[in-house]
């Protein structure tokens, strides 16, 4: 092992060929000589630039569509060889194998072909064989070797050998190692990933997830914790894909709360409706429904004034100009929409922190997928929750069936109640939530505290009478005893949507009729945790 590895030798084999040639030129200026495949031996030919092609070093031509080029001993011996070792060095110069030093290999686009829609045929042609073989051995040889599997690393070779007079540093081979073998792990989670939902296998034996890095943040939840945002192969509308075009960095809680607010305001289709929801530590504060974005402002920051200020707030249309100017009356961390006109932007630009997120569409609440969580040891994985309240079938169970209108608010709150955390009761009126209450351990305490917090709003606000007066209500699971409904009925609600399936369905069904109230069950439990 030695601290310094030169290189007089490199294998180029790359499907990116962004900087490939400023590269090479940059490697044949130090004397290195350049050994190439396929379409990155031509580039470099084209450029004027002397380079051997992979099959001079092998004595046997590409084959097979080009699956078999660099599978072979005279590639990996060069890659494998401890320098230093007698018997390694006996062994090339028995085979006349020559050292490769440096190893520049970006494999095959798999998850580009993935993000698009590719056919199965063009996604099996897509996985790399001779990339990752090549990339592991030269990883695992970092003391002789050094791998590249990043475009962004060019320069940083380029300036290693400027400064190391043709070599390269173990710090930087090691930090290079450790990145190649990262890389091919990610490119098999896809992989992997992509065939165990090909196959409809919801639980193989062996899951592996992986990701590129977005940007290292400056901590995580808190101060003291550190963090990093990773892009998956997933390419779902969302705060992964968005262009963030004005405000200062997004922190973790930024982006966590940017995720829930767009996916809840996801659930409300922008043909029908203008819908907002403003979201304060992962769970919605405010949630309307209206003609625009304005109304729909006004209503949803009206449930909750308090908890509003600081919030996330995500729309589900274009952010025109009215309802930008409303929203900067009040302190706000982000926005979030698919689109923006220029005035919107314009009257954003104002406020230097607030940030401004477009995604140019929304997430499909319908679309399959699969979320992690982390444990001590292990992951839970489970299917996205998919369900939405349009596609189920409503069963009244109640003496009285809802009016046209209390159905509506039904499946609002319904809509709802999926992006609040557990126990979750929603209290819904006229298209808009007024009163929320989540995360308790009770779920007659979550129907209090909705209640309580309506109350303040109305207080607030000056009206005569509490906000959930007359409204209806949703619990995302179903009601162990009466009580958590009867607290709904002391609010003021005339109507309620549960999924149903307690062993006391019966007695909550009669204390609904009781009360006067309309119920209907869903079937479908929404926790969220």
């Amino acid at each position: 092992m030695t601290a310094a590895a030169p290189i007089a030798r490199a294998l180029l084999s790359v499907s990116d060929k962004s900087g490939l040639i400023d590269f090479a030129k940059g490697l044949a200026a130090h004397g290195v000589e350049l050994v190439s495949t396929g379409g990155t031996r031509k580039a470099l030919e084209e450029a004027g630039l002397a380079v051997k092609d992979v099959s001079d070093l092998t004595g046997f031509p590409e084959m097979m569509d080009g699956r078999v080029k660099t599978l072979h001993p005279k590639v990996h011996g060069g890659l494998l060889a401890i320098r230093d070792n007698e018997e390694h060095r006996a062994a090339m110069a028995a085979h006349d194998i020559g050292p490769i030093d440096l190893l520049v290999v970006n494999l095959y686009p798999f998850e580009a072909t993935l993000a698009r829609g590719g056919s199965f045929e063009d996604l099996i042609e897509n996985i790399d064989i001779g990339g990752p073989a090549m990339i592991r051995a030269a990883a695992k040889n970092h003391d002789d070797v050094t791998v590249i599997v990043d475009v962004a690393d060019y320069d940083d070779v380029l300036a290693e050998l400027a400064e190391n007079e043709g070599a390269t540093s173990l710090p930087f081979r090691r930090r290079m190692a450790a990145k190649a073998y990262a890389r091919t792990g990610a490119y098999d989670a896809a992989i992997s990933n992509w065939f165990a939902a090909t196959l409809e296998e919801d639980t193989p034996t062996f899951r592996a997830f992986g990701g590129t890095l977005a940007e290292a943040l400056r901590y995580g939840e808190n101060p003291h914790q550190s963090a990093a945002f990773y892009l998956t192969p997933e390419k779902r509308p969302g705060v992964a894909t968005a262009r963030q075009l004005q405000g200062k960095a997004l922190s973790y809680n930024n982006l966590n709360d940017t995720d829930a607010a767009f996916e809840c305001v996801a659930e409300f289709d922008p043909a029908k409706s203008a819908a907002v929801v403003i979201v304060k530590h992962a769970n919605p504060c405010g949630v309307a429904q209206a003609s625009t974005l304005l109304e729909a402002y006004e209503k949803a920051f009206a449930c909750d004034p308090v908890s509003a200020f600081g919030g996330i707030i995500a729309v589900n249309r274009t952010l025109d100009a009215d309802t930008a100017r409303k929203i900067v009356e009040i302190f706000t961390e982000v926005i979030v929409a698919p689109d923006a006109s220029e005035e919107a932007i314009t009257i954003i630009s104002a406020k230097k922190n607030l940030r401004l997120l477009v995604t140019g569409a929304l997430p499909d609440p319908r679309a399959e997928g699969l979320t992690a969580k982390t444990l001590a040891g292990g992951l839970l994985v489970q299917s996205r929750d998919n369900a939405v309240v349009d596609d189920m079938t409503l069963k009244v169970v109640t003496k009285r069936a809802p009016t046209p209108e209390e159905m509506a608010d039904l499946a609002v709150a319904f809509r709802i109640a999926k992006h609040v955390k557990s126990n979750a009761i929603v209290y819904v009126k006229d298209g808009a939530s007024v009163g929320i209450g989540a995360g308790q351990m009770s779920r007659v305490d979550s129907a209090r505290i909705a209640a309580a917090k309506a109350a303040d709003a109305a207080k607030l606000a000056g009206l005569p009478d509490t906000l959930t007066k007359g409204s209806v209500v949703a619990s995302d699971a179903f009601f162990p005893f009466a009580d958590g409904l009867e607290a709904a009925v002391a609010a003021g609600a005339t109507a309620v949507i549960q999924p149903g399936g307690s062993q006391r369905d019966a007695e909550v069904i009669a204390a609904a009729d009781a009360a006067g109230l309309a119920m209907v069950f869903t079937g479908t439990r929404h926790f969220r945790h």
